[in-house]
């Protein structure tokens, strides 16, 4: 077959394309007015995996799975968009690893809203300004970002796992930068690479990665660290790229809404509790995960910001609270509470 009869035979694919991602489109429209009536929420973390696991199962290559979810990811993007334009928090200003998180999981139809702290992102969606909100909740090396633990509201909860390489950007060289800008836990995360390359730069802390750059790129002798996109943005260098001291750099980012996501069969919820001051309190808070087989895959302790000497405890685990064992489990364990909230379930995402 000749080269114009290929590209002939391209386009009849693409007509045949477009008419059924329009026809599919709008299907789900007409899904979006039926939610609507039922006042059911229009963005389901759960029929979203659904999607994806049965595109994977359906494929046959070439493509490969992740390219597909790519493609899937902005197709349901785009019906969302048409079911009802939906805002989404994030902290800004554009280009943050939470704006890319954000965009990884929505898609680039629906509308980002930047805001200044994490603190905002909660109070753009309890507040109703915003249909939901993204923040980030863990890092592999840093450990659990106690801003956002410390602001949980119960909310039903979806998860972005995003790995993350930090890139160091500037508009001069190596040798001549004097102070170099990022968030603290970045700097935290490539403190080595700094103390061999450029020991004798002061590190400042500022809101965020995009400030940053900002800073950096009004300041002749300074350099910020965040993802290397932020360069083409604020005009500066990429002098050296994947600066994480640890190569398999991870940061979970939570979807914050008002809706609880319905089971999938491989789920995990998410809980926040404070047990009574005693010996052996946290032992027995624990005890029903080993009774009812459940697996616990994060726990995290922080100072209550209201009560001295108070402390909660984040805890994740595989399960969804419909299940029998796991409601089980979580009314043993509330039993056992000063406090205690599900701050929501959602699908386990693949590392």
């Amino acid at each position: 077959m000749e080269l114009d009869d290929l590209r002939r035979k391209v386009d009849e694919l693409d007509a045949q394309i477009v008419r059924l991602i329009n026809e599919r489109a709008r299907l789900a429209c007409r899904i979006g007015k039926l939610k609507q009536k039922d006042n059911e929420a229009l963005y389901v973390p759960a029929r979203q995996q659904a999607v994806y696991d049965n595109v994977a199962q359906l494929n046959e290559g070439p493509l490969s799975d992740d390219c597909l979810r790519a493609v899937y990811r902005e197709i349901m993007s785009g019906c969302l968009a048409l079911e009802k334009p939906l805002k989404v928090a994030y902290l800004g200003p554009e280009g943050t690893f939470t704006h890319v998180a954000a965009r990884m999981n929505f898609g680039d139809t629906v509308s980002f809203v930047p805001v200044s702290t994490m603190d905002e992102v909660f109070d753009e969606v309890e507040r109703g300004r915003a249909d939901y909100g993204v923040v980030p909740v863990e890092n592999s090396t840093g450990g659990g970002i106690q801003e956002t633990l410390a602001r949980f509201l119960d909310s039903p909860l979806a998860e972005i796992v995003l790995e993350i390489h930090h890139a160091l950007m500037a508009n001069c060289r190596l040798e001549a930068i004097e102070t170099i800008y990022s968030r603290g836990e970045v700097l935290r995360q490539t403190r080595r690479w700094l103390q061999e390359h450029v020991p004798g730069a002061q590190l400042q802390t500022v809101s965020s990665t995009s400030a940053a750059a900002e800073r950096a790129a009004a300041e002749p002798k300074a350099a910020a660290i965040g993802n290397s996109s932020l360069a083409a943005v604020h005009g500066l260098r990429v002098l050296f790229d994947r600066i994480e001291d640890y190569a398999h750099n991870v940061t979970r980012f939570f979807v914050l809404g008002d809706h609880v996501s319905g089971a999938t069969g491989d789920d995990k919820t998410a809980i926040l509790c404070s047990t009574r001051d005693e010996v052996g309190a946290l032992h027995d808070l624990l005890g029903p995960f080993k009774e009812h087989s459940i697996n616990m895959t994060k726990i995290e302790s922080f100072p209550s910001p209201s009560e001295p000497w108070q402390y909660y405890f984040f805890i994740d685990f595989v399960g969804h609270p419909e299940d029998g064992g796991t409601r089980q489990a979580l009314e043993e364990m509330k039993a056992q509470c000063v406090s205690f909230k599900v701050l929501g379930a959602f699908p386990r995402c693949a590392d």
